[in-house]
Order: C-alpha cells, then sequence, then structure tokens
C-alpha cells in the first residue's frame, strides 16, 4: 500500500508545481523501462547460461521470477508453500560402462563338431549403442532387411514376404539408387524414408527386437571424397609455404616464425582430414549421431562398420554389403534374407539423466460471484543453454542468452503481475501468473499444468501468453488465437487502437508455443508475438537488440486486454478456429491430433485433437494413448508417423488407444493433406 501513496503524493506535489501531467506519464514510463531492462538483462545475461534445462542458471531463473512475484504481494505459497509447480524432464542421455555395452556375433562351427564361430566386436570401433535406443540383454537370430524401407507408391517394400518378429535386423542406412537422378526414391535427393527415425519406426512396427545400422558404400564414397578434397587443400598448400619460403635468400626471425606458424596449421590439416580419411572408410557413428535419447522404445538400436557385418554376411551366404547393395539398385528389388544360423548376442545399456524442473506461479485472487473463475497470463522462461539440437547455429556451443526468447516475455509477464497487483480495486476474476519451463523441449511445461493444473481448467476462461515480444518494428504486433472467442478480434483491435500497434490477427489458437496446450482444451487463448528474426535460436539473440519501450508497450496492451476480459459480464465464449495445418511430406493423410510429450506411456499420448479432424470424428480425445494404427505397432510419436504415411486420404483405419487403463479401437476415415 506504501507505493500507491507515494504514487498519490508525487501527483499532488506536480499539481501544485504546476507541471503537465504528459511530465509525469513520461517519468512513470521511463521508470518502468528502467525496471523492464534491469529484469530482461538479467535473464538474458551469461550468468543464467540460457536457462538451458538442467542448468544452474534455469535455476536462478526460476528463483528470480518467484521471488519478483512474491515481492509484488501476490499469492505465491501455492505448491507445499512454494510458488513452484515442479515436474521432471530427461536432460541428457549417455552410455553406460563399456562392461554393459557389448556386441558378439555368433555363428555355426567352421568345423563339424566344432565349437561356434564368435565375432567379438569391440566397442567404439566396430560398434556403437545409439542413444534412441533402449537398454537390455539380447540373443537374437538375424535378418538383412536391406535398406528397412516399406514404400508402398514406389512399390519396394524391404519387409515382403520375411518375418523379423522377435529377431535382430540390420539395415543399411538411406535408401537405393542414391546419386541416381532417375531413382523412385526422390531422385539425388534424399527421400523421406531414409531418416533413422523412420528406419527405427518401420523396424518396430514389423516386429523387430534389434536394430543394427551400417553405412551404405555411396555414402561412405561420398564422404571421403569430400574430406579427400579438403586434404588435398592442406597439401598443396603445405607444399606452397614450403616452396615460397625457399625463394627468400635471407628471411627475418620475423619470416621465419610466421613460416613456422604457417606450416605447422597446414600440417596439422593434413594430418587431421588424413586422419578422418581413414575413419570415414568404414564409420561407426557416435552415440548420439542418430539423435538424443528418450525415444520411448526399449529395444536396442546400434551402428556397426561394414567390415565388421561383412565378416557375418559373407560366412553366411558369400555376399558382401556392397554386392548387395548392389543388387538391390538394379530393381530396385528388395534382396532381404535370413543370415542362416547366426544370432547376435550383447547388451546395450542407455542411461538418461532426469531433473526436477519447476513452474513460478503466482495467483490475484478476484473478488465477487465470478471469483473462482480463472484468467491465465504466462510467459516461457526456459531458452536452450549452449545450442543443442534446436540452435540454428548448428554445432555452436556458445551460451544462446535467448533475449528475446524468451526473456522478453518473461519480462513482460512480471510487469503485467506489476500494473495488476498494484490495482486499488479488486478484479472481478482471479488471475493466475505462470512462468513456464520446458516449453523448447516441446510445450512440456504447459502440458504439464494443463493435466495437473491449479484451478479447474472448466472455470479457466481464457489463456493470454508472451513468447518473442521484444523486437517490435514500425509498430507492428502479430496477435493469435483472436478467432478463438467471440468479441476477441474487437477487443484487440480497440486496445492495438489505443496504444498505436498495427495488428496482424492470426484467428487460430494452435502454434508451436505454450498457448496452444490451452486451446486443445477448448480454452480461448490470445498470443502476442512480435516476430522472428535471424536472431532466433542462435547464440546472437542478446539483451542490446532488444526493443525495452517495445516491451513496456506491448506489457501494457496485454493488462488492459486481461482487466477487460476479467471485469467482462460473461466469460468469452470458446470458438473452434478451422486453421491449415502443414505437414511433413506432401503425400501425408491428415489425421488431426496434438501430442502430449510430457506422458511417458508407451505409445503415441495426445494432448487433444483438432476441430472437425478425423481424429475427432472418429471420437479420440486428449489422453488417449495410441499403442497401434492399422497393423501397426506404435510406441511413439514417430511409429504414428512413419505409420500415416503407409495411408492415403479416404483409407478408412482401426486405431486402438488406450483410454484410462482399457484397449478401446476407433475406426478414422483419413482426410486429404491440408
Amino acid at each position: 500500500m506504501i507505493h500507491r501513496a507515494t504514487s498519490s503524493l508525487a501527483i499532488c506535489i506536480f499539481l501544485l508545481l504546476g507541471l503537465h501531467p504528459v511530465a509525469l506519464h513520461a517519468e512513470e514510463a521511463a521508470a518502468t523501462e528502467k525496471r523492464l531492462a534491469s529484469t530482461a538483462k538479467l535473464l538474458s545475461s551469461d550468468a543464467m547460461e540460457g536457462r538451458g534445462i538442467g542448468t544452474k542458471g534455469l535455476e536462478k531463473s526460476a528463483e528470480f521470477i518467484a521471488r519478483s512475484l512474491a515481492d509484488l504481494g501476490l499469492k505465491t505459497k501455492l505448491f507445499d508453500g512454494s510458488p513452484r509447480q515442479k515436474f521432471e524432464v530427461t536432460t541428457k542421455s549417455e552410455l553406460g560402462p563399456k562392461s554393459q555395452n557389448h556386441l558378439t556375433f555368433v555363428g555355426p562351427p567352421k568345423k563339424e563338431g566344432g565349437p561356434p564361430t564368435k565375432i567379438k566386436l569391440k566397442l567404439n570401433q566396430d560398434f556403437n549403442p545409439l542413444a534412441v535406443g533402449g537398454s537390455g540383454k539380447f540373443d537374437l537370430p538375424v535378418v538383412l532387411v536391406g535398406y528397412g524401407i516399406t514404400a508402398k507408391k514406389e512399390k519396394y517394400d524391404d519387409y515382403a514376404g520375411i518375418d523379423v518378429q522377435g529377431k535382430a535386423v540390420v539395415i543399411i542406412r538411406h535408401e537405393p539408387q542414391q546419386g541416381n537422378a532417375h531413382s523412385v526414391f526422390n531422385g539425388t535427393k534424399t527421400s523421406s524414408y531414409a531418416p533413422f527415425r523412420r528406419k527405427i519406426s518401420n523396424a518396430y512396427e514389423h516386429g523387430a527386437a534389434a536394430i543394427i545400422f551400417c553405412t551404405s558404400e555411396f555414402e561412405t564414397k561420398r564422404l571421403q571424397a569430400s574430406i579427400r578434397r579438403r586434404w588435398q587443400v592442406a597439401v598443396d598448400s603445405l607444399a606452397e609455404g614450403n616452396t615460397k619460403f625457399k625463394l627468400i635468400k635471407k628471411p627475418t626471425m620475423m619470416q621465419k616464425e610466421e613460416h613456422f606458424k604457417a606450416i605447422s596449421r597446414f600440417a596439422e590439416d593434413v594430418r587431421r582430414y588424413g586422419k578422418q580419411l581413414k575413419k570415414e572408410a568404414d564409420p561407426v557413428l557416435g552415440f548420439e549421431r542418430a539423435g538424443p535419447g528418450e525415444s520411448g522404445r526399449s529395444f536396442p538400436v546400434m551402428h556397426c562398420t561394414r567390415s565388421a557385418l561383412n565378416q557375418m554376411l559373407t560366412a553366411s551366404n558369400g555376399k558382401s554389403l556392397k554386392q548387395v547393395e548392389k543388387a538391390i539398385d538394379e530393381g530396385p528389388t528388395p534382396k532381404s534374407r535370413v543370415l542362416k544360423n547366426w544370432r547376435i548376442v550383447g547388451e546395450t545399456l542407455v542411461k538418461s539423466k532426469k531433473a526436477d524442473v519447476y513452474h513460478s506461479v503466482a495467483v490475484l485472487e478476484g473478488e465477487g460471484p465470478k471469483a473462482d473463475e480463472t484468467v491465465v497470463i504466462g510467459a516461457h522462461y526456459d531458452h536452450l543453454g549452449r545450442g543443442g539440437a534446436s540452435s540454428a547455429a548448428h554445432g555452436s556451443t556458445e551460451i544462446h542468452n535467448g533475449a528475446d526468447d524468451n526473456a522478453s516475455g518473461t519480462t513482460a509477464l512480471l510487469e503485467v503481475a506489476w500494473q495488476l497487483a498494484k490495482r486499488q480495486k479488486k478484479l472481478p476474476r482471479r488471475i493466475v501468473f505462470i512462468a513456464f519451463t520446458g516449453e523448447e523441449r516441446g510445450l512440456l511445461g504447459s502440458s504439464h499444468y494443463v493435466r495437473k493444473p491449479l484451478f479447474p481448467l472448466d472455470k479457466t476462461v481464457a489463456m493470454l501468453n508472451m513468447d518473442m515480444v521484444g523486437r517490435l518494428k514500425d509498430n507492428k504486433l502479430v496477435v493469435h488465437g483472436t478467432g478463438t472467442a467471440k468479441g476477441f478480434k474487437k477487443l484487440i483491435d480497440t486496445m492495438a487502437k489505443r496504444g498505436g500497434f498495427k495488428i496482424t490477427h492470426n484467428p487460430g489458437g494452435n502454434g508451436p508455443s505454450d498457448h496452444a496446450s490451452f486451446y486443445g482444451k477448448k480454452i480461448p487463448v490470445l498470443h502476442f508475438f512480435t516476430g522472428s528474426h535471424k536472431d532466433y535460436h542462435r547464440p546472437s539473440d542478446d539483451f542490446d537488440k532488444l526493443n525495452i519501450k517495445g516491451i513496456r508497450r506491448i506489457a501494457s496492451l496485454v493488462a488492459d486486454a486481461a482487466v477487460k476480459i476479467a471485469e467482462s459480464d460473461a466469460r468469452p465464449e470458446y470458438v473452434a478456429v478451422k486453421s491449415k495445418v502443414k505437414r511433413r511430406g506432401g503425400s501425408r493423410p491428415y489425421f488431426g491430433s496434438r501430442p502430449d510429450f510430457t506422458v511417458g506411456a508407451k505409445g503415441y499420448a495426445i494432448s487433444g485433437v483438432s476441430t472437425d479432424s478425423p481424429a475427432e470424428r472418429a471420437g479420440l480425445k486428449g489422453g488417449d494413448v495410441i499403442v497401434q494404427f492399422g497393423k501397426s505397432k506404435v510406441g511413439n510419436l514417430e511409429d504414428f508417423d512413419s505409420a500415416l504415411l503407409k495411408f492415403k486420404a479416404g483409407d478408412k483405419v482401426p486405431v486402438t488407444v488406450l483410454r484410462k487403463g482399457k484397449r478401446v479401437t476407433l475406426q478414422v476415415v483419413l482426410d486429404p493433406p491440408r
């Protein structure tokens, strides 16, 4: 209450001195911008380590946000006396000890009555388990399934006529006829059948119990040619440098030092690229080369050298991988076969590291008959840490400070909380402020909240979200969700006119930020966004590029919109918006589900279904876990995507889901791609 009295006293003093109210407004704006700049600078500083999952910087950010909300006098003792709602995420997958990661090829005796043939592979030299696989001991028969592709359109199926149920499959990477412009597999470009995830899902659907990948000869030669060119440049530079230096009759000490540095650099290049040439002649991929862990499957996935596999293949029927690839390319025609009397015996251990992460939540209670209804205002505060798979600066390990994404939205959230908390009159409806985490991992945090809400979702009337609001330019502001409730567009247009904004309306409520989790529960949403830029998901997204004045203006608009919604006589009326959805792969039929990444069940868990989609019409619901699609088993989202691609628009597909522990089969008629 002290700050309100101080504010009133200041107004009186200004009036007595004859100062114009504009001067007071300018002073308040300057004070607000100073506060915003301080917050945004702190959250996007190197000390916060890019607010990556599992970093101390993320924890520091959570503590700062929680403390800031508590200092406003908001209710924060919400979760065992704390403002922090906890949930668990996987931070990293790593390979277990060598003793629990071993592989042996076991075959028939070389001589009748002799011991079985055993080819023991060396870890990180002949083979590597991959992070996308699971853990466990195995003793399995082996089937070579070529490229591991099932492609109806191309009339090619490596699994046709061969049983791989409960067996290990050997799969060649990429696809047949690589480099052939006339190939049915997208010519010289990589087709959609080539990625690891697609091949793993296809093997899983066919009942395979383990996978051994190897690199194709074409890819090996391509990599070698690229490295050899770079190696040759280093060799030529080394020779040229020596020749030029010999022409200097009396080189100075400085010239000698410069020559030595240059020659050392070229020699190191020759050594490094020469080593890579040898390695790429028969590569074994690294642990995370096929992607991070947490696939949801328990079967082992490994990568082997060609030379190691050839020992087993040639012993089985005298044909090497090169000969098999050549025979397949002539069609292309599958050449899958059982490796009779051969087994793989071994064990893999892939360990996942997990960490507790937290939302910071605060409540401003309402007053009156509508006080049990809630308006949620949110922004995510996590970012990418030092990069990783989501970084647009591939391979960079610099701190990704995420000033715009989303220190800007978090800063705006705290400002909205400040503005609403200082109001003298209570609002008719409750306001819940949430600083989400896990957004960069696939809306993990907001998905968790809507599954375990602080207040009932049927009493949550709207959700306002701010993500990347720090680069306002030419007063252009994008607002998503303006069609998700009757009157939202008019409300935003009115607010925008008052605030001097030029609004781009996006009526739909889906999208890659936390508001989508709420819209999936049929809650009207508004999402504020100033647009993407070249620094998106790069280390260059820094504080000095933020428009602090713009953040202040957007925060004021959001606060005003929240007040209008909280004060409205009737709660906003939800509207289902049909939005165009871009799908990977132009021939993919439309299904219409939204994944729930927070559910650890084996299968594809969904948080909801899109309006007027095949999934909705068939009766699928949020909370269902899809375990079978047609004849294909489904262990996760990738398996579902792979299975979906086997069908076309108009096909009627039986879909089996787990619903409250019971298996339910529904009939889904697929739509054309959208």
